[in-house]
């Protein structure tokens, strides 16, 4: 018997929303979370806006004795992963232990953590650096965090593949609901705005140095000029429909029908980017022609070089204007691990609803990225299939199809 895996709780820690259904009304209001950086003085650094989520704090939401051991990154997965087993309406005690499982995305892990011992090494030696480095930094760390709150044994797992990490983990998720696993929380969260992760980040030269919140970063806009960086991210709860159908699930979001992952081939070899074939992949995955899919959400880089490779790869699949595209995450930067899985929360969403969301700032396409690109305001639309595309630094590609179940 055939095992299908469907998504039954979203969590959201957004710049422009706390809350699946915050986050949602920003977006679709076309209401930004960028803005100049606050975290520090960003005075003497290039990138001067970013994605801050400014009104969380940790200490509403995670236990106490976590706070000193943990990054703001994990408190913020943490916190989406519990909103998202709250909207699934499961409670982990009713499950066994070793049937539920953890798997989330990270590209930067505990970085601002990291800094605050780094100082310390520095500035007074290392009988100053705290214990809890040793982990707080580490990829897994929210993972782990995750399962020890909930009680979640099973197989647990990070995936590290900057932008499309979330899908990967996403993609693990339902290949172990597939082989008997009864739930899985999964996801992506990064928090990496500090000027130690700025500078790391920085290093890519794909980060926009624009001063104007509202147009810093525009892809597969004539001003496109970078990305803005993010934080925060989505946490999403995966089961076996039939399981959820037996335990009166609240809700159902959507069966995740598809999934594929590719690599880019070597710079200069002049071979075509691998995106085109993820795409590809993942609806020959879900059985599905292209024909089918009602919104793309797109990866927007926001560099001309990488907007033209995705244009081009989204209308060689589609065809031309042959498929409403959005980039939501211009409300909120690039969230790096985060930012693919709020995009697949935001199709779920759109599914549910009805609209597509709109693509922020976004006023003239640049020659040869002529999409039919959903901008100024968001769209009604019969929504029942979505693609999820996403592009992590060093040649990561992966596509996600979700579609909606009866």
């Amino acid at each position: 018997m055939s095992r299908h895996a469907v998504i039954t709780g979203i969590g959201v820690t957004a710049p422009n929303g706390l809350g699946t259904e915050a986050y949602w009304a920003a977006t679709l209001e076309g209401r930004s979370g960028i803005g100049p950086i606050s975290r520090f003085d960003p005075a003497g650094y290039p990138v001067r806006v970013a994605g801050e989520v400014s009104d969380f704090t940790a200490a509403e939401h995670v236990p106490s004795r976590l706070i000193p051991q943990t990054d703001n990154w994990t408190h913020l997965g943490l916190t989406a992963a519990a909103w998202a087993l709250d909207d699934a309406g499961a409670d982990p005690a009713a499950f066994p232990e070793y049937e539920m499982a953890v798997v989330t995305a990270s590209s930067s892990g505990g970085t601002e953590f990291g800094q605050r011992e780094i100082e310390r090494l520095w500035t007074k030696g290392p009988s100053w650096v705290g214990a809890y480095q040793s982990i707080a930094w580490f990829y897994a760390a929210t993972t782990g965090q995750i399962s020890i709150r909930h009680g979640m044994r099973g197989s647990c797992g990070v995936v590290c593949a900057e932008q499309a990490g979330a899908l990967d983990a996403v993609g693990q998720a339902r290949q172990l609901i597939r082989t008997g696993t009864r739930l899985v929380v999964t996801g992506g969260a990064d928090a990496s705005l500090c000027p130690y992760g700025l500078t790391a980040q920085y290093s890519s030269g794909r980060l926009s140095q624009g001063d104007d919140p509202g147009r810093a970063y525009l892809p597969f806009d004539v001003g496109a000029a970078g990305y803005v960086p993010g934080e925060g991210g989505a946490m999403l709860v995966v089961e076996n429909a039939a399981d959820a159908h037996a335990r009166a699930a609240p809700v159902i979001y959507g069966e995740i029908a598809g999934y594929a992952a590719t690599f880019d081939p070597r710079p200069g070899s002049g071979r075509e980017p691998g995106l085109r074939r993820a795409m590809e992949l993942a609806l020959a995955d879900a059985g599905l022609a292209a024909g089918g899919v009602d919104v793309v959400f797109a990866d927007a880089a926001g560099v001309p070089e990488l907007d033209l490779q995705e244009a081009t790869a989204i209308r060689a699949v589609f065809g031309p204007d042959g498929v409403p595209v959005t980039a939501p995450k211009t409300m909120t930067g690039r969230l790096y691990a985060g930012g693919a899985a709020l995009d697949l929360a935001g199709a779920l969403l759109a599914i549910r609803d009805g609209v597509i969301p709109p693509t922020a700032g976004v006023t003239e396409l640049a020659p040869g990225c002529d999409l039919d690109l959903v901008r100024g305001a968001a769209r009604e639309a019969r929504v029942g299939t979505a693609m999820v595309v996403a592009r992590g630094y060093g040649g990561f590609n992966a596509a996600i199809v979700v579609t909606k179940t009866d």
